[in-house]
């Protein structure tokens, strides 16, 4: 779909800034929405440092920059997400934060599309929040937002035909590629992916390997761009725990459960990049 429209973004973090840089970058108007001021300024800073990597790149004009910068609003209200064709969750994993999210958007959200971002949570369940859950879908991107090209699209018990055409459409036209898939546990891609990365902590864990030899076999015996526990450490390890938690429970299978290291260091706040310190440790911000 080539249709320019309004979309409100709502959670200020890595995903939901990269998310809002990636629709203003293709000319939609954006509104993003966190109730933490800072953390709204913080996600224009990203952004606009991140869209001056893409300057110096030659990936884009001086022009198109700021033009990109002016099509992104901020506000602390989720009243500003009226008007918006297209709604997007993207606040942290967590079941009970992105329930109480949809429900504060009954008033507002009129026949606009609302998507969750969400990782692994059901969206069938997370449909129930909203009046309309056949305008209810998930759309799961991949972190970073503006490079990565995958955008895994949920079907939930009850999102029309429709719905997943248009927001089909709406990826293509974002440069993305959209796959389509049903309403699991952790979909496709942390369904196989946490298994890895939990796998590689216990490796971590049981003294099969340093964290950096670990990561390299996987690299350079089986071509991954990034080892599984730099991969958790940009993901988040929070979010790592919280996955596998929610596969472990929903899909009722110990392979999902979490490795006791990997709990520790969440409990310890080494939760990889965002603060520092994880599997590996990274120079402060």
């Amino acid at each position: 779909m080539t249709q320019k429209m309004r979309v409100a973004v709502i959670g200020a973090g890595t995903m939901g800034n990269g998310i809002a840089h990636t629709f203003a970058q293709y000319e939609h108007e954006v509104v993003l929405i966190d109730v933490s001021q800072p953390q709204l300024d913080r996600a224009r800073t990203t952004i606009a440092g991140n869209l001056d990597r893409q300057l110096k790149k030659g990936a884009l004009t001086a022009e198109q920059r700021d033009a990109t910068l002016g099509r992104l609003a901020t506000s602390p209200s989720t009243v500003e997400a009226g008007g918006a064709g297209l709604i997007i969750e993207a606040v942290p994993e967590s079941e009970s934060l992105k329930t109480g999210i949809l429900r504060s958007l009954a008033d507002v959200a009129g026949d606009a599309i609302i998507a969750s971002n969400t990782s692994s949570i059901s969206i069938t369940k997370l449909a129930t929040s909203v009046k309309r859950p056949d305008r209810f879908i998930g759309m799961h991107f991949m972190n970073p937002v503006p490079v990565m090209k995958l955008i895994e699209m949920i079907r939930g018990l009850q999102t029309s035909d429709e719905t997943m055409n248009t927001v089909m459409d709406v990826a293509r036209g974002l440069d993305k590629t959209p796959v389509e898939v049903n309403d699991f546990a952790g979909f496709v891609s942390n369904r196989v992916l946490m298994p890895m990365i939990n796998e590689a902590v216990f490796c971590l864990m049981e003294g099969v390997g340093e964290a950096e030899a670990i990561d390299t076999v996987m690299k350079l015996g089986m071509n991954h761009p990034m080892g599984p526990l730099a991969l958790a450490d940009l993901i988040g390890l929070d979010t790592c725990l919280n996955i596998l938690e929610v596969l472990q429970r929903d899909i009722g299978d110990d392979k999902y459960r979490p490795c006791p290291l990997l709990k520790k260091y969440v409990a310890a706040g080494w939760l990889g990049r965002k603060t520092g310190r994880g599997f590996y440790t990274y120079e402060a911000k």
